[in-house]
């Protein structure tokens, strides 16, 4: 397989993942970021993230000298005898206050590059971007490129999901990649060789397309079985045994047919947020989207209504949030359901106490969740308190044992916001027990 010189800028999720999983495939990679601190930990061969199987790949390839790190653009792609081929644009892409996408990292990385390419170089977008991006990358890069040194820009967007990511890149459902010329669909075969997986190839309007209107269907899903949940709930039925049977037919299919709290993390509300805008700003109201965000919003309230049909009045009430991630196996606390549950809560002056297993650190910094008591283990966490929400579905806390919760808390109320335990088993135990649209 040949090898190319890469450099990746943005050392996050998404460029740490892509860097390393590169670095495996054979190609030399230099992982650019521009915080010292990140840069500081990354250079001590540690990764700053927590995501299952990333860390014996970046160890591996750092050692074989795959994997190094730098803290420019110009310093990642000028080394000697190592002067980047391809460069992968990862940076982040936040939304403004409008639901557009925050797209001035890219533009900078873009300047950046055109200013310190020696020859014919590729530049992917690999950061979840709208359509068009493509388009004013390239001019940017015509603008700063005083050489007028051959280029071209690629989209390859992204499908990797936080707690799987290191599986999703090597293994692929698909490699998704727009380009603009034959030889830049070439070298993009090249870098992707080592992986077993359908090559789509398309424009580059196209792609960056694919991957919102992915994540927005993703998202759609979601909302869609929070929405059937909520009418479970109203007429008895059980949602678990509705989303089987809808998953029981090929054409749905059973993947993100889970209730629960709604859907949070760095991908999908923003994704889904930068669709909706796109989509008005071409004049087309893409009504379906709002609702999806709609019903996401009242999925996160499930906590507050259920405290409140439980125990009355809420002031001065004390409620143990189990888990804080947005999902199990990721330490990401961007937009996570816990939050909007906390601060819900909060403003009704319910006393907060919490337990994460992995995002906990972060969690202590967030000033959303100032003034919430964090816990060192679960059963410290439920002491005292008058209600225990299951937000995040950590598999440790279905191991938890049920009587030694029922002594230590004050009312032994169970809300199962992620649906994880049997019904029958933890009333059994003497709990009073509510979850998402189950009896």
């Amino acid at each position: 397989m040949e090898t190319f010189n890469v450099c990746v800028v943005g050392a996050g999720y998404v460029g740490l993942v892509t860097g390393t999983c590169l670095a495996e495939l054979g190609h030399h990679v230099v992982c650019v970021d521009s915080d010292p601190k990140k840069l500081k930990v990354l250079r001590a061969k540690r990764i700053p993230i927590y995501e299952p199987g990333l860390d014996k790949l970046f160890q591996r390839n750092v050692h074989a000298g795959r994997l190094s790190f730098a803290g420019t653009v110009e310093e990642g792609m000028g080394r000697p005898g190592r002067r980047a081929q391809v460069v992968f644009i990862a940076v982040g892409t936040p939304p403004r206050a409008d639901g557009s996408a925050d797209l001035s990292a890219v533009e900078a990385v873009a300047e950046a590059v055109a200013k310190s390419m020696r020859d014919y170089t590729v530049l992917v977008d690999k950061s979840t971007v709208p359509v068009e991006t493509g388009e004013w990358v390239s001019k940017t890069v015509a603008r700063f490129n005083r050489k007028g040194l051959p280029y071209d820009v690629v989209s390859n967007p992204e499908f990797l999901a936080e707690g799987t990511a290191v599986n999703d890149f090597l293994k692929p459902d698909r490699v998704v990649l727009g380009v603009t010329s034959p030889r830049a669909e070439a070298v993009m075969r090249k870098i992707y060789a080592g992986i077993k997986a359908p090559i789509l190839v398309t424009d580059v309007k196209s792609a960056e397309l694919i991957k919102h209107a992915s994540n927005s269907f993703l998202a759609t899903k979601i909302s869609y079985i929070n929405a059937v949940a909520a009418v479970c709930e109203k007429v008895g039925a059980d949602v678990t045994l509705v989303a089987r049977g809808m998953g029981l037919d090929h054409r749905i299919g059973n993947q993100f047919l889970r209730p629960g709290l709604g859907f949070g993390g760095f991908c999908f509300p923003k994704d889904l947020e930068a669709f909706y805008w796109l989509s008005r700003q071409k004049g087309y109201d893409f009504h379906l989207l709002k609702a999806v965000k709609d019903i996401n919003e009242f999925s996160k309230s499930w906590v507050l209504r259920k405290v409140e049909e439980n125990l009355w009045n809420l002031e001065g009430k004390t409620v143990a949030l189990l888990g804080l991630a947005f999902k199990p196996n990721t330490d990401d606390m961007r937009f996570a359901p816990a939050v909007d549950i906390v601060r819900m809560l909060r403003n009704r002056q319910v006393s907060l106490r919490a337990f994460d297993p992995v995002s906990q650190a972060i969690a202590q910094r967030m000033p959303e969740l100032k003034g919430v008591r964090f816990c060192p283990d679960p059963y410290d966490c439920v002491k005292g308190a008058d209600a225990a929400a299951v937000v995040t579905e950590w598999p440790q806390f279905r191991d938890l044992d049920l009587k030694k919760v029922k002594r230590l808390m004050r009312v032994p109320l169970i809300l199962d916001g992620r649906n994880l335990y049997d019904p029958a088993a933890v009333r059994a135990a003497g709990f009073t027990y509510c979850s998402v649209g189950r009896p």
